[in-house]
């Protein structure tokens, strides 16, 4: 599938040219991260007159033959628009190279600050769950599109916090478009998109995916928001996160696994209603999870509490 066929998505085409002279021709300097599909920059491009932090995904020629999937992110990045979502600048489909281009979020990704107790505060990560939680009602369930979006890909590397730290959810290169009318409906894929330490189990062992395979990856970043730690350590006794955040939560020793100035900014109703969700993301049997409509407000409760039980020498940081 050509670009030519894409004549409703030509006013988001960026010259390779631009998209090179902004990332310095991808030098290692600018160079952040990559997966097994792309490699993300950072750089500054002269945008609409403007000059403007972005993120460059330069998909890997090598390993993505996705085609369909490269336009599908572009269509839904166009047309998907919510706060705690990604920015699309535009794409770039020239020379033999793919890449997608979004505004550049200031602090990173929440994977770099999730050690931090002291500028990822309690509250903080409670307003970045809340934050996540809406985005996926938004494109799960809005109503004013006939479509809804399973995003299969949600990792704390793809959450993305601007300067007050509100996070925006990203890549959407491995998402599902389906129909509204069908969104309880579950949805078998030829090729399984797995993330170590995020996906669904269910997922991966039945190749079908639905909106619960979205909660479960979202139960994991919550673990790890409440942990400080990511879902995978290498070299690690416990290398996985889910298995022992499930352990220790039923035997009621989570303590034992959070970092200890964490643990002083919390409050006993809000760790135990959060703690109770992402546990409830988790669990085996997808029908037993909730819905994402049932743990927003459940979230936005349990963030109430937090800040009406902030620590005096914490509540200096948000007035």
């Amino acid at each position: 599938m050509s670009s030519s066929n894409h004549d409703d998505l030509a006013h988001l085409k960026i010259p390779l040219q631009d998209i090179l002279s902004a990332t310095d021709n991808f030098s290692d300097e600018n160079f952040l991260a990559e997966d097994a599909y792309e490699k993300y920059y950072k750089g500054q491009l002269l945008w609409s007159g403007e000059l403007i932090n972005i993120f460059a995904g330069r998909l890997n020629k090598e390993r993505f033959d996705g085609d369909q999937q490269f336009w599908m992110e572009i269509s839904l990045l166009s047309s998907l628009k919510h706060k705690n979502l990604v920015s699309l600048v535009g794409f770039c489909d020239e020379n033999d190279e793919k890449v997608i281009v979004i505004k550049r979020s200031i602090r990173g990704c929440l994977l770099w600050h999730l050690s931090d107790p002291m500028l990822l505060t309690w509250v903080r990560r409670l307003e970045i769950s809340v934050g996540v939680a809406q985005a996926l009602s938004y494109i799960h369930y809005d109503e004013s599109r006939d479509f809804s979006v399973i995003h299969r890909s949600i990792e704390s590397g793809l959450i993305y916090l601007n300067d007050d730290w509100e996070p925006k959810l990203g890549d959407f290169i491995h998402s599902m478009k389906i129909k509204a009318s069908e969104r309880h409906n579950s949805f078998n894929t030829d090729n399984v998109w797995s993330k170590d330490g995020y996906t669904d189990p269910t997922y991966i062992e039945t190749k079908s995916a639905n909106h619960k395979s979205d909660m479960y990856s979202f139960g994991i970043v919550m673990f790890e928001l409440l942990c400080g730690r990511k879902s995978v350590i290498a070299n690690d006794y416990n290398k996985y996160l889910a298995p022992v955040a499930i352990t220790h939560y039923r035997e009621k020793k989570l303590g034992e696994i959070i970092d200890w100035g964490l643990q002083q900014q919390m409050d006993s109703q809000s760790f135990n209603m959060f703690t109770e969700i992402a546990y409830d993301c988790l669990k085996e049997e997808r029908s037993q999870r909730p819905d994402i409509n049932e743990i927003v407000p459940r979230l936005v409760k349990a963030l109430e509490l937090a800040r009406e039980n902030m620590p005096v020498r914490l509540s200096s940081l948000y007035t």
